[in-house]
C-alpha cells in the first residue's frame, strides 16, 4: 500500500485529499514514514519551496519524493518550481478523482 504525506495549511484541502487518496486509491495518508510528499506551495509560516529546500538538508527524509500543490500556474512559477528538483507540479484545483492517478503518474507508480 502507498503512503502519502500531506502538508498543507487549508484544512479543507488536506481532508478532500487524503479522502481522495484514500478512498480512490487505497492509499495510507500519513504523517511520518512515507513513500511520497504532497505538499502545498502557499503555506503561512514557510513556503513549500522553502520546506523542500531544507527537508532536502536532512538525509533520513531528502530521499522522500515531493510533489507541490499550487494555484500559480504562471510560466514563471512553473519554471522556478521545476528548478527546486521536485518530483512533480500539481495544480489547484484538482480532480479529487484523479488526484491519485495524477500523482501515480508523476511517480512512475503503476
Amino acid at each position: 500500500m502507498r503512503r502519502i504525506l500531506i502538508i498543507d495549511d487549508e484544512d479543507d484541502i488536506r481532508e478532500v485529499a487524503a479522502l481522495s487518496l484514500e478512498s480512490v486509491a487505497g492509499w495510507q495518508i500519513s504523517t511520518a514514514d512515507c513513500d511520497a510528499i504532497l505538499m502545498d506551495v502557499m503555506m503561512p509560516a514557510m513556503d513549500g519551496p522553502t520546506a523542500f529546500k531544507e527537508m532536502q538538508k536532512l538525509p533520513e527524509i531528502a530521499h522522500i519524493p515531493v510533489i507541490l500543490l499550487t494555484a500559480k500556474v504562471q510560466g514563471v512559477d512553473q519554471r522556478r518550481f521545476a528548478g527546486l528538483g521536485v518530483a512533480a507540479v500539481l495544480f489547484k484545483p484538482f480532480d479529487p478523482l484523479s488526484l491519485s492517478e495524477e500523482i501515480a503518474t508523476a511517480l512512475g507508480w503503476s
